[in-house]
């Protein structure tokens, strides 16, 4: 009887928290909820502020085809976050590895160096950039659009802080049984790190499909453009149309959401730097 009235005394304490936690996770659904809602609706009810569901998301959907290339935008943002996700996981973690695994005072300077370059505004490294990829003549290209974010600082200090959970029992056992340094980072460290490979997947993903500043000063090609400069284009126009707007924007939302929902257990796992 005594255990049952401490349980509940307890559960009586925090109905205050459960109360603000409702009313908070309420106010944090509620623009998603609003971007769904007008996606369905036309113009003038989304001016007005309306908030259910209407009947115009068919209408909306055929204006936005017949007005912006969608499944063009789509599939040139699914290429370019794709391959930089693939490139900056592997280059990234091979990084984290040898900093962490291989460190020496050499290598720590070195990674100082490389914290350093995450205070420096990437606004301020754009024109040199610009001018690098266009020497390279790689405008309009995919790797124009991946070269720069392919190796980021932040990806390279997340892989090393998490390596250190690296059992390196693991990795003298695999030499004594003749594994070269390579095959026990793809055999040994890929399977232990997967949580933080997932959480690194997802910020990258992320970072690439919502880019906008630096594909529109490389994509110069309409045909390359991404999801966010298309979203762009229908807010540029002289007539602006809130429902088909909202409908490139719940279209350029999905896929991160739906990445993110699958992969929320290990992107958890994976910031709080678990290993498997």
């Amino acid at each position: 009887m005594t255990e049952k009235k401490n349980k509940s005394a307890i559960q009586r304490r925090l109905i205050p928290t459960y109360i603000f936690l409702v009313i908070w996770s309420l106010f944090s659904v509620f623009p998603l909820y609003w971007m769904i809602t007008a996606a369905t609706n036309n113009t003038v009810d989304v001016a007005r502020g309306k908030i259910v569901f209407g009947t115009y998301a068919v209408e909306n959907f055929n204006n936005l085809i017949k007005s912006q290339n969608l499944w063009g935008a789509m599939g040139n943002s699914f290429l370019y976050a794709i391959v930089q996700t693939v490139l900056c996981l592997l280059i990234c973690s091979l990084a984290g590895f040898g900093f962490e695994l291989y460190h020496d005072k050499a290598k720590d300077v070195l990674f100082g160096i490389l914290l350093l370059a995450m205070m420096v505004p990437g606004v301020a490294t754009m024109i040199p950039l610009f001018k690098m990829i266009s020497g390279a003549k790689l405008l309009n290209t995919v790797w124009g659009f991946i070269l720069p974010a392919v190796a980021t600082p932040f990806m390279i200090m997340m892989f090393r802080q998490n390596s250190r959970n690296f059992p390196v029992d693991i990795m003298e056992a695999a030499r004594i049984d003749g594994l070269s340094e390579f095959m026990i980072f793809f055999r040994m460290y890929l399977p232990v790190m997967k949580s933080t490979y997932a959480a690194a997947a997802v910020i990258v993903f992320m970072n690439a499909w919502n880019s906008y500043l630096w594909p529109k000063v490389v994509l110069t090609n309409p045909k390359a453009q991404t999801m966010p400069m298309l979203i762009a284009n229908i807010a540029s126009g002289y007539t602006l149309d809130y429902g088909m707007m909202m409908m490139g924007v719940l279209f350029c939302s999905l896929p991160t959401m739906i990445i993110f929902f699958i992969l929320q257990k290990q992107f958890a796992e994976g910031i709080t730097g678990a290993v498997k």
